[in-house]
């Protein structure tokens, strides 16, 4: 039998099967054997078999099919290698925030980047526009120019009060997609406001720290009444790469490769080489020093731990 991988709480899946039934499954051991390194080996968004013996039993996960896509991150768990946030998705929905709390511009480029890798387009959701000051509106209304002028679309919402949802179930329609960000950004609200009948919990922002706290606690799919999937994950406070050489990783913001083809040498870093087409672009404004100082952070994370400086 086959299914989609619609919840995981790490010990246990639900599937939705291809005849429409739900059916929860555990996996076999040697799943954990067969060269997957990530801290779940099946994530929301697989595409599974699966053999059921009784209807009182959880069934096994049997195989995973070829993924079509994912996003990844290096796993806070240090003594594994990575963990998948969601599989074969249309669209990922960052929803950010300028403040209540603050979403820093390195957390949404190393997004960025790792969803430019697998070729899966993102769009930013700027939320809570209803509580900005002026300063706060004109911050955002920097970055949405900033990433627009990149190639990505933005859009705004307050999800508290509704504002904007009509345009983001527009969106969303017919797509699978992963609605993603820091933890306190609203991703839960917006889902109540997308689904209302799922209530899903909110908490308040720590006025202490300026952060959210974490009411989700493991990845789900929820299908949509008009088409389309969305997945609600966990918020996440740092976003460390997973897999990239430095030498790829220019390749990932778009502005950035655009210039490194008038650099003098090919396998230019555009750290200390001379005649740099990048580090000149950036001395003239032409790309922002925020992306390139993304990039720089990203080089480095090679060295252990590195990524949790730079959330």
């Amino acid at each position: 039998m086959r299914g989609i991988v619609i919840k995981s709480t790490g010990s246990s899946y639900l599937v939705y099967t291809d005849d429409g039934k739900m059916q929860e499954c555990i996996i076999k051991g040697n799943f954990r054997i067969k060269g997957i390194k990530s801290t779940n080996p099946v994530a929301v968004g697989d595409y599974v078999k699966i053999a059921v013996a009784s209807a009182d039993v959880p069934a096994y996960i049997v195989e995973i099919e070829e993924r079509r896509n994912y996003i990844i991150r290096r796993s806070s768990n240090l003594s594994k290698q990575s963990h998948i946030l969601a599989c074969n998705l249309d669209l990922c929905l960052l929803v950010v925030t300028i403040n209540h709390p603050e979403t820093s511009t390195v957390f949404i480029d190393r997004f960025l980047a790792s969803a430019w890798a697998y070729r899966i387009p993102v769009t930013l959701l700027f939320n809570k526009v209803d509580i900005y000051n002026d300063a706060e509106v004109q911050r955002m209304n920097e970055l949405t120019a900033l990433y627009e002028s990149i190639g990505y679309t933005c859009m705004v919402c307050d999800a508290l009060h509704g504002s904007g949802i009509e345009e983001i179930r527009n969106l969303l329609k017919d797509n699978v997609t992963l609605i993603s960000g820091n933890s306190g950004v609203g991703k839960s609200t917006l889902i109540n406001r997308l689904l209302p009948d799922l209530n899903l919990r909110t908490s308040q922002i720590s006025e202490k720290h300026n952060t959210g706290m974490h009411t989700t606690t493991f990845s789900e799919m929820f299908q949509l009444p008009d088409g389309g999937w969305i997945i609600d994950s966990p918020g996440i406070k740092g976003f460390g790469l997973y897999d990239m050489d430095p030498e790829e990783i220019s390749h990932y913001f778009p502005e950035i490769f655009k210039y490194s083809e008038n650099c003098k040498y090919g396998n230019c870093t555009h750290t200390n080489e001379p005649q740099c087409a990048v580090k000149r672009a950036v001395e003239r404004g032409e790309i922002s020093i925020s992306r390139y100082s993304s990039y720089l952070s990203m080089l480095e994370d090679d060295e252990e731990g590195k990524y949790r400086s730079n959330i």
